[in-house]
């Protein structure tokens, strides 16, 4: 059994984290810090012990896994904290401010034998997966592109905005997501164009990123804008002997909106009109176009991973290098942002 521990009670750690953890029956969710009970807005779970007291919980002999789920500017102090009372530790993402917090972070980790990771759990998303799939069975041909998008229209969101943070740039916030994919599955690139913009001027939010990632002959382009009216489509993969296109984006994270959870058998799962379509073209020259079913999802495959790491000893699946280039990737990204 893994006994872990959450310090935060807000969004992050009741809709993407418990959902998935309560199904799992090897892992035991015993204490949950709030930082501000006052504001207590989501409903308590039986059986979890909740506290005001930090140190009640980074003390506690029996947790094993403390997740760090707060903003990203306690990010760096929390799991520092957690693995000084040696504790492993899960921190929700953007893992950490600068690559430098994060190469401190991992240090000390490695110091005291201990394991820290961020929660890449888009590498778990149903659309990525899908890809994946696709790629690898070898109907595209030799892969030459491959667009990421992830749009929305909330003009709103940036018009409200009227001074410039790096990391609660439009980039670090999403670019988290779809370039820890890029990496985990393709590596690490041999160049990068980078075109990150701050649409209504300087001195206002970056809302807009498009970044070129080149492995040889194959380019990876991330995108994201807050100015979509109408979405492209989540994933479209080039090779040479066809393409696929997946319109609609993984639905784990739109159930978990509408409180519709994993316990229910059709979570997150897509249906006929979600997936994606492949078009190729075989030997004799036929063309083929064809619906391809959907790869189901689960974030909560993190924690197995985890499991697997801590109880088990097996190495970690989001290593701390992927994690390294990731931030870096995103310092680069910004940095001649005003």
């Amino acid at each position: 059994m893994l006994t872990i521990g959450y310090i935060g009670n807000g969004k992050s750690t009741n809709r993407y984290h418990l959902p998935f953890v309560l199904q799992r029956e090897n892992i035991k969710v015993k204490t949950i810090y709030q930082r501000n009970p006052e504001h207590e807005s989501w409903d308590r779970i039986a059986g979890v012990n909740y506290t005001s007291n930090l140190d009640e919980l980074l003390n506690d002999q029996d947790i094993q896994l403390i997740v760090v789920c707060t903003r990203h500017d306690s990010h760096y102090e929390y799991a520092k904290l957690v693995l000084e009372h040696n504790k492993n530790c899960l921190v929700e993402k953007p893992f950490m401010e600068t690559s430098e917090q994060a190469k401190e972070i991992f240090a000390l980790a490695k110091d005291k034998g201990l394991i820290v990771q961020s929660y890449q759990n888009r590498r778990f998303d149903s659309d990525f997966l899908t890809v994946q799939k696709v790629i690898e069975e070898g109907k595209l041909g030799d892969l030459l592109e491959v667009e990421m998008h992830y749009d929305y229209y909330r003009p709103e969101v940036p018009e409200s905005v009227y001074s410039f943070d790096p990391v609660s740039s439009f980039l670090y916030g999403h670019g988290c997501h779809t370039l820890d994919q890029v990496i985990s599955y393709f590596g690490k690139p041999d160049h990068i164009h980078y075109d990150v913009r701050q649409l209504l001027g300087q001195g206002r939010m970056n809302d807009y990123f498009d970044l070129d990632l080149y492995y040889g002959q194959l380019k990876i382009s991330v995108k994201s804008s807050y100015f979509r009216l109408k979405e492209r489509p989540s994933f479209v993969v080039h090779g040479n002997k066809g393409c696929f296109v997946k319109e609609t984006k993984d639905r784990q994270e739109e159930h978990l909106k509408l409180f519709y959870m994993p316990d229910n058998k059709d979570f997150g799962i897509d249906t006929i009109n979600h997936y994606g379509v492949l078009t190729y073209i075989d030997e004799e020259g036929t063309i083929h176009e064809e619906k391809v079913k959907s790869v189901n999802g689960d974030y909560g495959r993190v924690y197995d991973d985890l499991y697997e790491a801590i109880i088990h000893g097996k190495e970690k699946t989001i290593t701390d290098e992927q994690t390294l280039l990731q931030m870096e990737i995103l310092e680069t990204g910004v940095e001649n942002l005003k």
